[in-house]
């Protein structure tokens, strides 16, 4: 019964990922063809609304939901890392049409060959974890 509130975000995640069209493959090849804004205002609108969450969170000092204290780590000067993970995450996305919330969205929505999408994107986190002590950080 906890987990109820879990849901019923996932449920809102789902309808409006849905209804702003951001689970829509022919939109996501419209963004990597540079044909169309749709997509960049729907992920503008993510960063900024996500920048003004951290000012508040920062600001008074808000606590997660076991209470404890929500902590930024300093800042990573090395950009390599950000731009070649990027550059793959970016090819996935591109290749299949889907990040992972719309992955999960489009399943629902009834597309059964977001299965093999969401199986790849498990395996390569399920490698990057036992990877990731052997790669640079």
């Amino acid at each position: 019964m906890k987990s109820i509130k879990y849901i019923l975000a996932g449920i809102l995640f789902g309808i409006i990922m849905s209804k702003s069209e951001a689970v829509s493959w022919f939109r996501i090849q419209e963004m990597f063809r540079f044909q169309s804004f749709h997509m960049y205002g729907i992920i503008g609108t993510a960063v900024v609304l996500g920048v003004i969450a951290v000012f508040l969170i920062k600001k008074f000092q808000l606590k997660d939901a076991e209470n404890q204290p929500i902590l930024f780590p300093d800042k990573d000067r090395s950009y390599k890392k950000y731009i070649i993970g990027g550059t793959i995450f970016g090819l996935g996305w591109a290749l299949t049409g889907a990040c992972p919330g719309p992955m999960f969205v489009n399943l629902g929505y009834g597309y059964l060959t977001m299965g093999i999408v969401i199986f790849g994107a498990l395996l390569g986190t399920y490698l990057y974890g036992l990877l990731k002590d052997k790669l640079p950080h």
